[in-house]
């Protein structure tokens, strides 16, 4: 019997997922990861909306317990500080605008728990995202490939994911849809059928990621100068770190007119101010690729690709660059291509590869 060492929130799709692993017949084990501590974050999180909380772990115990298998805990706090909450802070600095849950999952989810995993004897780990794993009939490579559900799609986050890690990765919820999950979930009377969704970062449950990054960093957060397209000031800012790019709310700045941040630079400390229009770009380029469905991007590809989560994909070309990033042609401008955030490319259903935004 095979062994599977499955990742915990205490939510229902992970619940479901350890229930369809036990059905299939596998030897499931659960663990939930210690993140952080109170003292990491501004105010303890609230358990309804983010994860990892002292609640989210008894409701993973307690479902554990009830579907009759052992629940561990790994706690990672160093390295989800290290990996994840200390570039987050380093990136928005910077002025970009980073995704935490794609540092999580690359360098604590699908690296530091599964290398414990195969230390304890364990065959696989497995997960309660959206995707589905498929193998390549023709050259062997693993895919990752878009779920049954397109809604509550999740391969976005996963794109670093590396051949061994597939290799040694389940999906159980791939071909299932939320309704599905949360029906299978009250019909085994498990505790969190009707949990809601997290929806926030967990390390910054109120939202206010300034807050989060004076707080964490220690860093003096600056005012600057507000400018517009051709480096006209036009106003100060609060610092940096309060804008991201698209943004409209919040600018304080009276001009007749709407205005949106087209631009930020970090060295300057200043924030560019546009209209909708400069928003748009149909170029851009890409680092810290990683690749899945090909080994390395060789020349031209046609792909879509997303630039952040919720967004559709939009037809694009790849091409390698001498500096061994990728550059982004669009076939039609997009809004608010942001750096920081991520680049995802697809073919079809299945996920190429990606990378990071360069500002």
């Amino acid at each position: 019997m095979k062994k599977v060492l499955i990742g915990m929130s205490g939510g229902v799709d992970s619940s479901v997922a350890a229930l369809r692993l036990q059905q299939a017949g596998y030897d499931v084990t659960g663990v939930t990861l210690k993140l952080f501590g109170d003292e990491d974050i501004v105010q303890a999180p609230d358990a309804t909306r983010t994860c990892c909380s002292l609640r989210d772990v008894e409701d993973a115990r307690s479902v554990a317990y009830k579907l009759g298998f052992e629940h561990l805990v790994f706690n990672f706090r160093e390295d989800f500080r290290s990996q994840v909450m200390t570039p987050f802070c380093e990136s928005y600095l910077r002025g970009e605008t980073p995704n935490p849950c794609i540092n999580c999952n690359r360098y604590i989810k699908f690296d530091r728990m599964l290398r414990r995993a195969e230390a304890l004897g364990y065959d696989y780990i497995a997960t309660g995202h959206y995707a589905v794993r498929r193998q390549d009939p023709e050259t062997g490579r693993y895919l990752l490939c878009r779920p049954k559900d397109r809604s509550k799609d999740q391969t976005y986050v996963l794109y670093n994911l590396t051949q061994h890690q597939l290799a040694h990765t389940l999906f159980p919820l791939g071909e299932l849809e939320k309704t599905q999950v949360r029906q299978l979930a009250e019909e085994a009377g498990l505790v969190n059928s009707h949990k809601p969704d997290s929806q926030d970062i967990c390390f910054v449950p109120d939202g206010d990621y300034a807050g989060y990054i004076r707080h964490a960093a220690g860093a003096e957060i600056l005012p600057g100068d507000f400018l517009d397209r051709e480096g006209n000031p036009i106003g100060r800012h609060r610092g940096l770190i309060h804008y991201t790019i698209g943004q409209r709310k919040g600018l304080g700045l009276s001009l007749g007119k709407p205005a949106y941040v087209v631009g930020k630079d970090a060295a300057a400390n200043t924030v560019t101010i546009g209209e909708e229009a400069d928003l748009y770009t149909d170029s851009f380029t890409v680092r810290e690729l990683n690749w899945i469905s090909i080994p390395a991007l060789t020349g031209p590809m046609q792909v879509t690709v997303k630039t952040r989560y919720s967004q559709r994909e939009a037809p694009c070309r790849i091409e390698p660059t001498p500096e061994g990033e990728c550059r982004v042609t669009l076939e039609a401008p997009q809004r608010a291509v942001t750096p920081g955030q991520s680049a995802v490319f697809y073919a079809g259903d299945v996920v190429v590869g990606g990378g990071i935004i360069n500002g």
